[in-house]
């Protein structure tokens, strides 16, 4: 079990663990990440065999000020310097020509490298008393939903984790915004709660919300952050015919849906609803564990608008399902 805390003394613990090479675990306004120092390739390796995750996977650099950009990218540029004032502390990652310093191990052997500062107090105060940035992916197995609570960590991670800073539940519940700054046009490589359109009032150009070409950041796989049930993503209106074919062949069902759906059969178990896109967001992955939890095979999900974060919240509930289909056959 690791060492659990939120204070000072857990975060100075927390630094400690980064210095000698172990693994920490820390919440962001994201998802709980699993951290590395950027410049211990020993302990990046071990990120990855905690994870599972493929060697060929980049890793998010995360930094406590935009002050610790120039030394892992080979140019500051003017639309990185306007998109850090404008959005960090926050939910955007920058994509950028990586600097001879950064370790192959952290970019996937790209010559880019993906960083942000992340706005969440305990995962500053971290960075601040470690000096240094993190390589930090979500605290998970690979393809399985990122953790947005402390409990989340130790269920995925366990004894992996040396020391975990325990935040509370996450307030916006998906992964950052990855925007690629190297493309013509700038590629939202995966979208989150910093729009195309956000990020294109700031630098004054055009924003592709497409990604196009091979796999550069986390989260642009086809099939990802899938829980243990199959995923469908289905319209309101086809919720009660699917559910009563699934409980007629004996089939454990959960509902996720932005409002209430009805009717549905006895047994169902209903998650939510949800509310609105920023509420769906908060909830989607705690709303994957639950069913889970429950011994739940299948999860009809309703999509909430593609609007703001909803466009996010979709690509997430397309990924699972992709995941959870291909997993389950």
């Amino acid at each position: 079990m690791p060492l659990i805390g939120s204070d000072a003394v857990a975060v100075a613990a927390a630094s400690d663990a980064l210095a000698a090479g172990r693994l920490v675990a820390f919440p962001t306004e994201t998802v709980y990440g699993l951290a590395a120092s950027v410049l211990d390739i020993a302990a990046v390796g071990r990120v990855f065999e905690a994870k599972g995750r493929p060697s060929d996977h980049p890793l998010i650099c995360h930094i406590a000020s935009a002050d610790g950009l120039a030394a892992l990218v080979d140019e500051v540029t003017p639309a990185a310097r306007a998109l850090a004032a404008a959005f960090w502390p926050g939910p955007l990652t920058l994509v950028m020509h990586r600097s001879p310093s950064v370790p192959d191990a952290v970019t996937g052997g790209l010559d880019t490298v993906a960083v942000r500062v992340p706005a969440h107090p305990l995962a500053l105060a971290l960075l601040r008393r470690f000096g240094g940035p993190v390589a930090a992916p979500s605290a998970n197995r690979f393809g399985r939903p990122s953790p947005t609570c402390a409990a989340d960590v130790v269920d995925e991670l366990g004894d992996a984790v040396a020391v975990l800073l325990d935040g509370g539940p996450c307030a916006i519940g998906i992964e950052s915004t990855v925007l690629d700054l190297t493309s013509d046009p700038v590629q939202v490589l995966r979208p989150g709660r910093i729009s195309a359109e956000q990020v294109a009032q700031v630098i004054g150009r055009a924003v592709s919300a497409t990604a196009t070409g091979p796999a550069r950041a986390p989260g642009m796989l086809d099939a990802h952050y899938a829980p243990g049930a199959r995923v469908e993503v289905v319209a309101a209106s086809d919720v009660p015919t699917r559910a009563d074919a699934l409980a007629g062949q004996g089939i454990r069902i959960a509902v996720l849906a932005p409002g209430e759906v009805s009717p549905l059969p006895a047994g169902a178990l209903v998650l939510g609803p949800l509310g609105s896109p920023d509420d769906y967001a908060a909830r989607l992955y705690g709303a994957f564990r639950q069913a889970d939890a429950a011994g739940v095979a299948v999860i009809l999900a309703v999509p909430p608008p593609a609007e703001g974060i909803g466009v996010a919240v979709r690509d997430r509930l397309a990924r699972a399902a992709a995941g959870s289909s291909r997993r389950t056959g």
